[in-house]
């Protein structure tokens, strides 16, 4: 005969986990919410304009970065995700379509789209997203203020002799204003932004140089 005591306990326990599947249940019905990156507008108004075709490739990035979730890293070692926000794509998807935006919205380029679209290229930007993240600033306590890092290194690749002519990386830093996922978010288009603005410009100048440097026939088959 089974004593009343273990048999309560048993109930006990039924009910409980029941309790905890019908919290997972809310918590699975709380929506999402979606975050989106802006590209640059605003560039050095004496920019070279250049007349080749630029391709522009997925960034390459650590498993870490390459998802839709925000990163925040507690410490250099550990990693987690901010709850219920995300990216609307893939970090890399989202920086190679804004760095696309972003070299059509200096006016300075003949032409530019993504590798997919078929684009002939004259010069291909290969690109790796090195930090994608919010970061606890250190010496701070774990409810401190958050530090959001940009990371991108840009390579400039000259198709025609399928060689790199330049190469950089530019980082920035930003600290959000708050710890809700709008601010963080926030911070992460001030600081991606700046490093969009630097990279564009940097790579427009170094294509610039070396088309002038290396002319190529128009009528050339490849």
């Amino acid at each position: 005969m089974i004593g009343w005591k273990p048999l309560f306990a048993l109930v006990a326990l039924t009910l409980c986990a029941g309790c905890a599947g019908i919290e997972s249940l809310n918590e699975a019905g709380r929506p999402t919410d979606l975050y989106s990156l802006t590209p640059k507008s605003t560039f050095d108004p004496g920019l070279p304009r250049i007349d080749q075709q630029i391709v522009v490739e997925e960034p390459t990035a650590t498993a870490a970065v390459n998802t839709n979730r925000m990163a925040v890293f507690p410490s250099p070692l550990e990693v987690e995700y901010l709850p219920r926000a995300r990216w609307v794509d893939r970090a890399p998807l989202i920086v190679q379509a804004l760095l696309v935006e972003s070299f059509e919205n200096s006016g300075k380029v003949a032409a530019v789209g993504r590798s997919t679209v078929g684009l002939r290229a004259d010069y291909i930007i290969v690109s790796d997203l090195r930090e994608f993240q919010a970061s606890v600033i250190s010496g701070d306590t774990a409810d401190g203020p958050l530090l959001v890092e940009v990371r991108i290194n840009i390579k400039i690749v000259d198709d025609w002799e399928d060689q790199i002519i330049a190469s950089r990386s530019f980082e920035e830093q930003v600290v959000a204003q708050g710890d809700s996922a709008l601010e963080i978010a926030q911070a992460f288009d001030t600081a991606l932004g700046r490093a969009l603005r630097d990279s564009v410009e940097y790579s427009i100048r170094r294509i610039f140089s070396h088309a002038r440097a290396n002319p190529r026939p128009d009528t050339a088959i490849r």
